[in-house]
């Protein structure tokens, strides 16, 4: 339709391409005053947030050439679509992690379970390798890392990567998925680990 008007737009004499535009001058930008409160405390941030109950996982992704596989404990982590099944994690920018799971364009959410809270807190270290001593098998769908044991898990490639202040928001799309379960989902509130009540 477009190239049609264009040729309709050139058989009547009309200029096709758009006249340049001075640009308008920048806008001022408000920024916080020495003297003024930031909207948000960082401090008061975080705390408030933490009343929110989330899961914990482990996102993976295999390795490429000499380098093993690779993963991050996440808890910014949700469902967020049926028709497609998409789904999505927040990473923040200055992980060391994230640009390899972008190279690979895959990655697999493995949800956490309780008494799983060692793994936990050895992806979340950085500077080691994370998969020394572990058992784990390739996703079907992509060959990232599923960690034994977990009571679910989510294999994905990369479907898109938005901006979000100081971090990235990763939308994955579902290829394939299982919840084998034998665990209660492990849980963490107010920096604390626990579990569902019954």
């Amino acid at each position: 339709m477009a190239a049609t008007a264009v040729r309709y737009l050139r058989s009547v004499g009309a200029a096709t391409a758009a006249a340049p535009v001075e640009a308008l001058p920048r806008p001022d930008l408000r920024a916080v005053g020495e003297d003024e409160r930031p909207p948000v405390d960082p401090g008061e941030f975080r705390d408030v947030l933490g009343h929110f109950a989330s899961g914990v996982t482990v996102i993976t992704c295999p390795g490429e050439g000499e380098e093993g596989p690779a993963g991050f404990a996440c808890q910014s982590f949700a469902s967020l679509s049926l028709d497609p099944p998409l789904v999505v994690f927040m990473v923040g920018r200055s992980s060391t992690t994230w640009p390899r799971i972008a190279r690979a364009g895959v990655f697999c959410v493995n949800v956490l379970g309780v008494g799983q809270e060692g793994l936990c807190r050895a992806f979340a270290a950085s500077g080691t390798d994370k998969f020394a001593g572990l058992t784990y098998d390739a996703a079907p769908a992509t060959r990232s890392p599923l960690l034994a044991g977990v009571p679910a898990w989510i294999d994905c490639v990369i479907h898109a990567v938005h901006t979000g202040g100081d971090h990235l928001i990763v939308v994955g799309r579902v290829r394939a998925l299982a919840a084998p379960g034998g665990r209660a989902p492990l849980l963490f509130h107010r920096g604390r680990f626990g579990r569902p009540a019954d």
